[in-house]
């Protein structure tokens, strides 16, 4: 089987999960970056307000992925800092409030996948590519209904969106871990 016959093979597959719209569940989900500090050392941080949705249609070829991060609620453990990182001189969130992403497409298979997409920060877009981490689904006894987790991690470039500031202070690039858990559609049951 050649690779174009595997992969329109798992795209014309039943998925595990059940069709229709899966929420958030903002608890149980996080965003999370490193980036380096004067090439020695690494910063790590957080988003606190993350809005996102997963659709799971028939096949892979229709899942789709959305979030929009609120980039003024940056939290890397430091008032001072994040204050600063928020100010006009670096992310300039009065000009560039949200960071946002859609997938374009999804492949891969058992608990290994790859999720490519669109990032937008302000007004530049630029593509970005995810390896993501099936961790499955499972009734939860706390609301009784099915939460599939997930893990994507990725790097991109501060420089690709036009965030150039603090060079020599600050890394170009910056790792991100994604920690979701989503919640199946009401009415629908595995």
């Amino acid at each position: 089987m050649t690779q174009d016959d595997l992969s329109k093979t798992l795209t014309a597959s039943p998925l595990p999960l059940s069709s229709g719209d899966w929420e958030l569940d903002p608890l149980h989900s996080a965003v999370n970056f490193t980036i380096r500090h004067l090439g020695i050392a690494k910063v790590r941080g957080r988003f606190a307000d993350v809005r996102a949705g997963l659709y799971v249609g028939e096949t892979l070829e229709e899942v789709r992925v959305s979030a929009e991060i609120a980039l003024a609620s940056i939290d890397t453990g430091n008032a001072d800092r994040d204050a600063h990182t928020r100010a006009a001189d670096l992310l300039d969130v009065e000009k560039r409030p949200t960071m946002a992403f859609r997938s374009t497409r999804v492949f891969g298979e058992g608990e290994d996948w790859t999720m490519e997409g669109d990032l937008t920060i302000g007004d530049v877009s630029r593509p970005v590519v995810l390896a993501v981490e099936f961790g499955g689904v499972v009734d939860s006894p706390v609301d009784g209904r099915r939460h599939a987790g997930f893990e994507a991690t990725g790097e991109i470039r501060r420089s690709d969106f036009g965030l150039t500031f603090g060079a020599g202070f600050l890394g170009d690039v910056v790792k991100v871990q994604l920690d979701m858990q989503f919640v199946e559609p009401q009415g629908q049951g595995g």
